[in-house]
Order: structure tokens, then C-alpha cells, then sequence
């Protein structure tokens, strides 16, 4: 009796164990479905293929901020920002103006203030880089253009000091950006790029460049020269060496004639906006070393789609730091011919191995419905190493032109097998 009792104790205890073992793995499981579910629906910040790297945001505020945490970690003094430049949304031209801050010595990102004050995906984001400041009063924070009574609080609430830029229009604002820069730097560039106050799809490109290189933009209109770029242009004294972004029909040539008077012209364009950006990274003037002359492979690319000034400014700042990159305007769902046909002379070639490289690589700056998941896997096809040789991506080991036929051959019938013909 007492052997029966025990056997049934122990059976039961048993029968307890695996009950609540069984309850707690069908728990588990579920939380590991539900932690998987809500990982695969949150949209990356990121989204990068082999030659590719999306920022994955179509709105400006959002994209800024990416960027910003790409370029800058800010976990150690060396890679936090001296200033932060805080632009409005309301005005492009101001906030394109003002990519000439972001190159040294201020050495910051481009983030976004709008008409209701400074969004809190911006206050988050400058918190986080903690900016060093710059000049003697050691200012974190560089204000352009008009904003609300509500930005200085936001800011003073943060304990960030900050600086502020102000003019009556853009033109304005881009003479007070050349001299606050020329005043940081202690030297005042010689060259400087105009562009059209009415027509940003042609003028936007060049951000990319001051953003990168000390020169400032300054603004035309169809009719005139304002006085404020008259007043920049003045102070180089007849020396200036002046680029214009754009063809005729957006800065007319008896502006380009009066333009002269300030010093060398010369006109950098395209016959529409997208052929426009593609000039403006090819062309180089080997007499001044002004431009990006991106026409051999090796290089980064900023492909942005058309018509979005605003996102097009915020991926200004990835031609100041890392992989270094001008700026191309393309479509929604595939590269234009324009900009494939620029690409495809673009494309590296290896004559042994693809580790010889040189590589390409581009950013992508938008969503998915901006910028499709087509539109990205053609981008990254045409930046990758191809052979040489034409017989595809497993054609590895070549000793070149010297090969005997029989090596040859044999490196054909291996290129055929090897991941289905390889990579064309």
C-alpha cells in the first residue's frame, strides 16, 4: 500500500512537472512569435544592400536626423559636432544656403526646425551629439533665418547656447553664412557658386559641394542681382572666381554678363534638372580644383528622388564626411537614361579578382514609396565590380592577357558553373 501511494505521488508530481513545463514553452514560443512580429514591423531607420545605403524617411525632419546619427555617433569627442546648423522647413534657400556651416571648422549637421518651433525628433537628436561649441563662447547651436519665439526657450531649456543668423529674404541670409564662415575660418574663399532663387531643382546640387568645400552659394533671381550677393561678390574685390549652376533659361546670360564685373564666370549645367546634377559632379576646373570631376569608377553617389528639395538638403551633409558624395537627382522607379548611362561609366572593373577593387557605394535617401525596392536594386547592379574580361563575376585567378588557352579554358568552364555564369 504504501509502494502504491508512493508510485502514485510520484507519478503525479511528474504529471505536474511536464504540465507546467509544457505551459511555460508554449509562453516562450509565443513571446519569441510576438518579439519576432514586432521586430519585422518596425521600419529600419537604415536599409542598405551590398552597394547601397537607404535612409529610410521621405519626411526632412526624420531624415536630418538620420543622417546626422550616420555621420556623426558622438560617442567620443572626435566624432561629436562643433555646432549643430538648425534651418527652417518654410525656406529652402536659407536652409541651402547654410550647408556651407557644416564643413570645418563648425563641422555639424543640417536638422530641421519648422513654423511651430524645433520638433522633438530635432531636441532628441542634439541632445544626443552633445555639440562641443565653437568660437569663444563656445555656441552649439547655429539658428538661420527667422523662427519662432519658441525656438530660443526650446534651446535655453536645453541649456544649448546658440547663434542666429537673420536677413529680410535668402539672399540675404547666404551673404551673413559667407561672412559668419569666412569670419570662422579666418579666410575668406575666392570662389563661389550662383544659383537660381527660382529654381531649386537646379540650384539644389551645389549644396552638396559647399558642404564639402569652403565655397559659399549666393543667389541670382530671373530678373536681377540682389544687393546682398552684390555685397559678397564685392568684397573679393574683382577676383572672384564664379560658377554658375544651371543653363541659361534659369540664370539668363546678360545676368552672366553682369556677373563678370565681380571676376572669372564660368556656367555649369544641364539641359533639365536631373542632366543638370550630373554635370555639376562631372565638371572639374583643373585651373582653381573647384569641382567634384566624378567620371572614373571608385567613388559615392547621393541619388535623391526629383523634385524633393527639402530631403534632397538634409543628405547634404554625406559629401562632408565618410564616403564623400555629390548629388544626383533620379526617379521614383528606375535610374533615368541620363543617370544610367553616367553610372555605367562609372562602373568598376577588375582584371583578376574583385578584391583589387576600386568600389563604388551611394546613399539613398527616401522610402520605399519614394524610392522603390526596384529602383534600389538597379542602383546597386550598376555600382557593382564587374570582370574585365566580360565572362562575369566568377571569373577569378586571371593571370591576365598571358594565360595560355588551356588555363583559359578551363577558367571559362568554371565561370559557366560557378553561381550560374556569374555576375553580368
Amino acid at each position: 500500500m504504501k509502494i502504491y501511494r508512493s508510485t502514485k505521488a510520484v507519478a503525479l508530481l511528474l504529471f505536474t512537472i511536464l504540465f507546467l513545463s509544457a505551459c511555460s514553452l508554449q509562453q516562450d514560443a509565443q513571446t519569441e512569435s510576438e518579439a519576432g512580429k514586432s521586430v519585422t514591423n518596425v521600419a529600419a531607420p537604415w536599409n542598405a544592400t551590398k552597394n547601397t545605403t537607404r535612409i529610410n524617411s521621405s519626411h526632412p525632419v526624420e531624415s536630418a536626423v538620420i543622417v546626422s546619427k550616420t555621420l556623426w555617433p558622438a560617442t567620443a569627442d572626435d566624432n561629436r559636432p562643433g555646432a549643430v546648423i538648425l534651418a527652417s522647413t518654410e525656406r529652402w534657400g536659407s536652409a541651402l544656403a547654410s550647408l556651407d556651416l557644416v564643413h570645418h571648422p563648425n563641422n555639424g549637421p543640417l536638422l530641421y526646425m519648422d513654423k511651430d518651433g524645433i520638433p522633438q525628433a530635432t531636441i532628441n537628436e542634439i541632445k544626443r551629439l552633445r555639440p562641443i561649441g565653437i568660437g569663444q563662447a563656445k555656441e552649439q547651436v547655429i539658428v538661420i533665418g527667422d523662427s519662432p519665439n519658441k525656438v530660443k526657450d526650446q534651446l535655453s531649456k536645453e541649456g544649448m547656447k546658440a547663434t542666429f543668423v537673420a536677413g529680410n529674404d535668402d539672399a540675404e541670409i547666404a551673404e551673413q553664412i559667407d561672412a559668419l564662415y569666412t569670419k570662422a575660418s579666418g579666410s575668406q574663399p575666392d570662389g563661389v557658386i550662383i544659383g537660381s532663387l527660382d529654381s531649386p531643382e537646379y540650384t539644389i546640387p551645389a549644396g552638396n559641394w559647399i558642404a564639402h568645400m569652403p565655397e559659399p552659394l549666393l543667389y541670382v533671381t530671373k530678373k536681377e542681382i540682389p544687393k546682398a550677393t552684390i555685397k559678397a561678390l564685392e568684397k573679393r574685390k574683382g577676383k572672384a572666381n564664379i560658377y554658375i549652376i544651371g543653363p541659361e533659361a534659369v540664370v539668363s546670360a546678360d545676368l552672366e554678363k553682369k556677373l563678370q564685373q565681380y571676376g572669372t564666370v564660368k556656367r555649369i549645367s544641364g539641359k533639365n534638372p536631373i542632366e543638370n546634377s550630373i554635370a555639376f559632379a562631372k565638371y572639374k576646373d583643373e585651373t582653381t580644383g573647384f569641382g567634384w570631376g566624378i567620371t572614373t569608377p571608385g567613388h559615392n553617389l547621393s541619388f535623391v528622388p526629383a523634385g524633393n528639395p527639402l530631403l534632397a538638403i538634409s543628405a547634404a551633409p554625406f559629401s562632408h564626411l565618410g564616403k564623400h558624395a555629390p548629388l544626383i537627382w533620379t526617379d521614383k522607379d528606375k535610374m533615368p537614361e541620363s543617370v544610367m548611362n553616367y553610372v555605367m561609366t562609372l562602373q568598376p572593373k577588375y582584371k583578376v579578382t574583385p578584391t583589387e577593387g576600386p568600389f563604388n557605394h551611394a546613399w539613398m535617401v527616401g522610402n520605399e514609396k519614394d524610392l522603390t525596392p526596384q529602383a534600389q536594386g538597379e542602383i546597386d547592379s550598376m555600382l557593382e565590380i564587374v570582370s574585365a574580361s566580360g565572362k562575369g563575376h566568377a571569373d577569378h585567378g586571371s593571370g591576365g592577357e598571358d594565360d595560355t588557352s588551356s588555363n583559359k579554358n578551363e577558367k571559362e568552364t568554371s565561370s559557366e558553373n560557378d553561381h550560374g555564369g556569374g555576375h553580368h
